[in-house]
C-alpha cells in the first residue's frame, strides 16, 4: 500500500469517527466544560497518541502534511479533542527529536500508545511569549536535581501524567537560554496539579497550573542528557506546532463557514432566504476565501516541513492567516445567525469563544509578523 494509500485510509477514518463519536457530544461537553474520557480512550485506539511518532517507536509516522489535514477535520467539529494529543505530541517529539537512545526507548512506545499521557510545560505566570524569563529551577543535588517553581496554562495538566518542563539550572548564565534545561518529570511527590483553570472557550480541556516544591528528579530524565539545550528543545517544536494551530483555525473557520452557508439558505427575510442578499452574499464570499487560502498556506508549510527545509516563514504566515480566518468568520457567521447566535443551541457561539485562543498561542501573531518580517529581510538582502 502507498503512503498515499495509507494517508487516505486514516484520513478516512478520522472523518467516520468524527461523525460518530465527536460532533453529537461536542455541545454537552463544552457547555459542562467536562472532560471527554471515552473519546480520550477512542483517541488511544485510533493511534492519534502517536500520530507523528516514528513508526520504529510505536507510532503512526504520519507526515506533517497529512497531521495537518487530521487536525483541521477534527477541529472542523470540536476544538478540545485536538488540544489533548497535540500537547502530548510536543512533548513526545522533544524526546524523539533531542533525546538519548535510552529516553526513546523508554518513553516513545508508551506515549504512542497513550499508556502515557501528558504534555509541554514551559508558560509561567511571569513568562509566556519570553521563555527566557521563566523561573522554574532545577538544582544539582547529588545524583538528582531538585525542581522548583510554578507552570500555568498547562494543557493536559489534570490527567496528564508526564511534562517536558523547562526550567533554569544555571539561572545566571549569559545568554539566558544558555543556562536552560528541559526534563521529562512525572506526577509524584514535589509535583503536583495546583488549580484547574477556568477559560472562555477551549473548554472541556483541562489547562491547569503545576506547583513543583522540592520534586526530585533523576540525571536520565534530562532530555538529551546535557544541560543548557532546553531553549532550544522546546523551540524546536514550533514549526510543526504554528502548522498544528493553522489547522485549527483552518477546522473552526470552515465550520463557521459551513454553519453559515446551510442558515442563510434557510433562514428567509422579505420574503427570500438571507443567502439571495447581497450583503449575506458578501460575507459568505469572504468567508469562503479565508478558508481556501488557509488551506493553500497551511498546506505549503507542511511540504516544507516535510521535504526537512527550514518553515518558520512559511509556517508563521499559515497560523497567522489561519487563525485570524477563524476568529473573522466566526464574527461574520455569528452577524449572519443574528440573535440565534447567543443561543448555546448553536454551535457558531463556541467557534467564537474557542477561536481567538488560535491567535495567541504557539507565539502570538503580533509575535508572527515579527518572524515573517526578519525573514523576509533575511532571504532578501538588499
Amino acid at each position: 500500500m502507498s503512503m498515499n494509500e495509507i494517508d487516505a485510509q486514516v484520513l478516512d477514518t478520522i472523518d467516520r469517527w468524527v461523525e460518530k463519536e465527536v460532533k453529537p457530544i461536542a455541545k454537552k461537553f463544552d457547555q459542562a466544560d467536562e472532560y471527554p474520557h471515552e473519546l480520550v480512550e477512542q483517541m488511544k485506539e485510533l493511534g492519534l497518541f502517536g500520530a507523528t511518532i516514528h513508526p520504529d517507536y510505536g507510532g503512526l509516522g504520519l507526515s506533517a502534511s497529512t497531521y495537518s489535514k487530521v487536525v483541521a477535520r477534527i477541529a472542523r467539529a470540536w476544538m478540545a479533542p485536538v488540544g489533548i494529543f497535540n500537547s502530548h505530541l510536543i512533548m513526545a517529539a522533544c524526546v524523539q527529536r533531542s533525546g538519548t537512545e535510552e529516553q526513546k526507548r523508554r518513553f516513545l512506545p508508551r506515549f504512542a500508545s497513550g499508556e502515557l499521557r501528558g504534555g509541554l510545560a514551559l508558560t509561567e505566570p511571569n513568562a509566556g511569549t519570553d521563555l527566557q524569563g521563566i523561573r522554574t529551577v532545577a538544582r544539582r543535588d547529588g545524583a538528582d536535581y531538585l525542581i522548583n517553581g510554578t507552570k500555568t496554562w498547562i494543557t493536559n495538566g489534570v490527567y496528564g501524567t508526564h511534562f517536558a518542563v523547562l526550567t533554569k539550572t544555571d539561572p545566571e548564565a549569559q545568554p539566558r537560554h544558555k543556562g536552560m534545561t528541559m526534563f521529562i518529570a512525572e506526577k509524584g511527590e514535589g509535583f503536583r496539579v495546583g488549580r484547574k483553570l477556568k477559560k472562555l472557550g477551549y473548554r472541556s480541556i483541562d489547562s491547569a497550573e503545576l506547583v513543583f516544591d522540592n520534586h526530585r528528579i533523576g540525571v536520565d530524565r534530562l532530555v538529551g542528557g546535557v544541560e543548557g539545550h532546553g531553549f532550544h528543545h522546546a523551540v524546536a517544536g514550533l514549526e510543526l506546532g504554528r502548522i498544528n494551530v493553522a489547522a485549527r483555525g483552518l477546522g473552526l473557520a470552515q465550520a463557521a463557514l459551513e454553519d453559515a452557508l446551510r442558515y442563510a439558505q434557510e433562514r428567509q427575510t422579505f420574503g427570500k432566504p438571507i443567502a439571495q442578499h447581497q450583503a449575506i452574499q458578501l460575507k459568505l464570499a469572504d468567508m469562503a476565501t479565508r478558508v481556501e487560502a488557509s488551506r493553500l498556506l497551511i498546506e505549503q508549510a507542511a511540504r516544507k516541513y516535510d521535504s526537512g527545509e527550514r518553515c518558520d516563514l512559511e509556517a508563521g504566515m499559515a497560523k497567522l492567516f489561519a487563525s485570524e480566518s477563524a476568529v473573522s468568520n466566526s464574527l461574520e457567521a455569528m452577524r449572519v445567525f443574528g440573535g440565534y447566535s447567543y443561543s448555546v443551541e448553536f454551535d457558531v457561539e463556541r467557534y467564537y469563544r474557542d477561536s481567538p485562543l488560535m491567535c495567541i498561542g504557539e507565539g502570538t501573531n503580533e509575535m508572527q509578523r515579527i518572524i515573517i518580517a526578519k525573514q523576509l529581510i533575511a532571504r532578501n538582502p538588499a
